[in-house]
């Protein structure tokens, strides 16, 4: 029995024997003490417990494991979708659209001033070397090789990237994917297709105009500041400059118009957990996606560019 006793009144009533802990605490109020139970390795269904816990029982996989592996999911679903010919026109415009004409200003303005902060660089350095009919060339290879691609892409990340994430994410957790599988539709050819497709077209586009304002600006900056003629600047660069070049830098920025759409709507497609989940997703898309950019470059560039180059020779 346990009894407890307290202003003069006395409580009595049996209780099964436990393994139990008590502890006094003080109660300000009345003066008085009061000893809650609590109740330790108590089963509620008097059932054995029969199997014991492992290491495995409460693992769960990483979240960036399974969302890795989302995304190849998602790649192999989308190339079967595009084959099939099961493709959302539609929508497919309506993204073309966003990515493309309304993306162009903010490319644009982004590649004008990288090109003139290189130009600085360059000339500076080739000036004091003798090597002024030189500029061109140099600035014409950074821009088609490397430049062009990688900051258009990086601009179409944070703008394109991180709304993909967010607007998957948001249907994702308001559960507004299964609403179009109850109504038939299917969420990777009504939502991710299509933007893969606006991503791979648009890209190769923005980043020959980003390449052409980059060496106009670089141009302008090099005969208004520098007393470089225009002329020798383009005439280095149009005798330095190859098709390769151009071939190269879109598709390069066509491989990376693939990963951060993939990438955004595989983050997009696996958030849970709300708007705090949302913002989460939206963030860590644009981070994978940038990683993603900078390791397809390096890879590509590695394939495309081996060995030693002669370019620079027509302009020396």
């Amino acid at each position: 029995q346990i009894s407890f006793t307290g202003r003069g009144q006395s409580l009595q009533f049996p209780a099964p024997i436990r393994k139990t802990r008590l502890f006094v605490i003080s109660n300000t109020d009345d003066g008085y003490a009061c000893a809650p139970l609590l109740e330790e390795e108590r089963n509620t269904n008097n059932a054995p417990t029969s199997e014991p816990e492992t290491f495995f029982s409460e693992w769960s996989p990483p979240s960036f494991l399974w969302r890795g592996l989302s995304v190849l999911v998602l790649a192999g679903q989308v190339i079967i979708r595009i084959l099939k010919g099961k493709v959302h026109w539609g929508n497919t415009l309506e993204q073309l659209e966003r990515v493309g004409p309304k993306s162009v200003g903010v490319c644009l303005l982004t590649s004008a001033f990288v090109g003139m902060a290189f130009t600085i660089q360059f000339i500076r350095e080739f000036t004091r070397l003798g090597l002024n009919r030189s500029i061109g060339g140099v600035l014409a290879l950074a821009f088609s090789r490397e430049l062009s691609p990688v900051v258009t892409s990086i601009v179409i990340a944070g703008r394109i990237g991180s709304a993909f994430a967010a607007e998957l994410g948001t249907m994702q957790v308001s559960e507004q994917t299964d609403t179009l599988r109850v109504l038939g539709s299917n969420p990777i050819d009504y939502l991710v297709t299509p933007r893969v497709i606006a991503s791979s077209l648009a890209l190769p586009f923005l980043t020959l105009m980003c390449f052409t304002i980059g060496m106009a600006s670089s141009a302008l900056l090099a005969d208004s500041v520098y007393g470089i003629s225009i002329n020798i600047i383009l005439d280095s660069a149009q005798r330095v400059l190859q098709s390769w070049d151009i071939i190269s830098a879109m598709i390069k920025s066509q491989v990376f118009g693939m990963i951060i759409s993939i990438v955004s709507c595989a983050w997009g497609a696996t958030t849970i957990g709300g708007a705090k989940g949302v913002g989460e997703s939206t963030t860590s898309a644009v981070v994978i996606s940038l990683v993603g950019i900078f390791m397809a470059d390096f890879a590509l560039s590695y394939c495309f560019f081996q060995g030693a180059g002669d370019s620079l020779k027509n302009c020396v």
